[in-house]
């Protein structure tokens, strides 16, 4: 297997999906559930497109990824976003191996290791938020929120926007933003009736029954769209004066993807409480809700039986990978290359509407699923976004280099 470095342009040896990819795939189709993966025997979509086999990744590294059939594809999309330093950085590696010659495992909210401990007092520091909860998911740092918003405020009820996505598990599910929800759907009947949805971007409503206000400042999935000016700074007053809990979900938009280390930092608003997730471990599933002192107080303290916690809470190797990645954050200085990302696409594309921050943008184009297509055929990872899949979505690696943009501009000015 030849090692990558992490800089090379596309190199297709197979039609895409290859018969390497298309034979695991056919494998995955007797032991998977069938509504996780797409595949080639699945009828067209409700939007016309016929589903087509993925390509089965076999290794990647900085933003390139290989397929089984030694494809190689720039990646526009990071991993939904995990690989914000880049695929396989290898401090991150090496802070793997070295943790795993150590300790695997600790038990949760039972006995600590040092890399937890170590961990939460770095995400403090970088936050400016006092206590934290981990988790092994962006749900579950929503989970948490959720839980905390209801033990600090004594209020049931809860305000998302629309567009917004939180996760899918029940809690997370709930203050889903979606209008058409085919998530929310098949379990309406196992929902609450606590969430109250109001328009991203718009006006709010009254927030005496509400207890917590969930919102992405930036949203990811929704269509990366950024709201008026000053509506941050309203939503912030709202809760002040109605006593809500307000919680910014920066499980996508935090650390430098925006070009600030966080998306709330543009709008100059601080929360109560903070998920993040996706890049904090450069690949590894953790994640955490950090909060103010006083409002994560509000759970009291544990007496022997935690309201809380999970089994792999803190696990060693995810923290330790974590601790390497913020490292990693600061030396590559995230935030400065995503503006540079930023500024390099609107300078080359200057006909197409483009809407987010820094390495989080949304390129208004027609027929983003079939554009998708396109783009993965010349070797090109992307992404639709949006309710409708309106814009499609650029999340690349912040460690992706200006050739590998201009390359992706020219395969797209190509298929446009």
């Amino acid at each position: 297997m030849t090692a990558l470095h992490g800089d090379e342009l596309p190199l297709l040896q197979t039609p895409v999906p290859g018969p390497q990819s298309r034979a695991w795939v056919d494998r995955l189709a007797q032991r998977e559930c069938p509504a996780i993966t797409s595949r080639r025997a699945r009828r067209a979509n409700a939007l016309g497109v016929a589903d087509t086999d993925p390509v089965v990744w076999k290794q990647a590294r900085g933003a390139v990824v290989e397929d089984m059939d030694g494809n190689r594809f720039v990646d526009l999309t990071a991993g939904f976003g995990v690989a914000g330093i880049g695929h396989r950085n290898p401090v991150v590696v090496k802070a793997l191996q070295d943790q795993s010659e150590v300790l695997l495992h600790a038990m949760g909210d039972a006995f600590p290791d040092p890399k937890r401990i170590e961990l939460l007092e770095q995400l403090g520091g970088l936050t400016g938020l006092d206590h934290g909860i981990l988790g092994s998911s962006g749900s579950d740092a929503v989970e948490a929120a959720l839980k905390t918003a209801k033990m600090a405020s004594g209020r049931d009820g809860v305000l998302c926007f629309s567009g917004g996505y939180h996760g899918l598990s029940y809690g997370a599910l709930s203050v889903i933003g979606y209008k058409r929800s085919a998530f929310q759907a098949p379990f309406s009947g196992q929902l609450g009736d606590h969430v109250v949805q109001a328009e991203f971007g718009g006006e709010l409503p009254d927030l005496s029954k509400i207890g917590a206000v969930i919102v992405e400042p930036i949203q990811g999935r929704g269509g990366i769209r950024v709201p008026p000016a000053g509506w941050h700074q309203m939503l912030r007053r709202a809760c002040n004066d109605a006593g809500s809990i307000l919680i910014f979900d920066e499980i996508y938009s935090a650390f430098g993807r925006t070009g600030r280390r966080f998306a709330s930092e543009h709008f100059g608003v601080q929360p109560d409480l903070l998920c993040i997730g996706k890049s904090l471990a450069g690949g590894f599933p953790i994640s955490a809700c950090m909060g103010t002192q006083k409002v994560m107080e509000s759970w009291g303290a544990s007496k022997g039986e935690a309201l809380h916690t999970q089994t792999f809470l803190g696990n060693p190797l995810g923290c330790a990978m974590a601790l390497a990645a913020l490292g990693e954050m600061a030396r590559l200085d995230l935030p400065k290359r995503a503006r540079a990302i930023e500024t390099k696409l609107r300078a080359r594309l200057p006909n197409i509407q483009i809407q987010g921050k820094g390495g989080m943008l949304g390129l208004r184009v027609p027929n983003t699923l079939s554009l998708s297509r396109g783009l993965l055929e010349k070797g090109f990872l992307v992404l639709p976004a949006g309710e409708s899949a309106e814009v499609l979505a650029l999340t690349p690696p912040l460690t992706i280099t200006p050739a590998q943009l201009d390359a992706f501009v020219m395969a797209l000015e190509s298929l446009l």
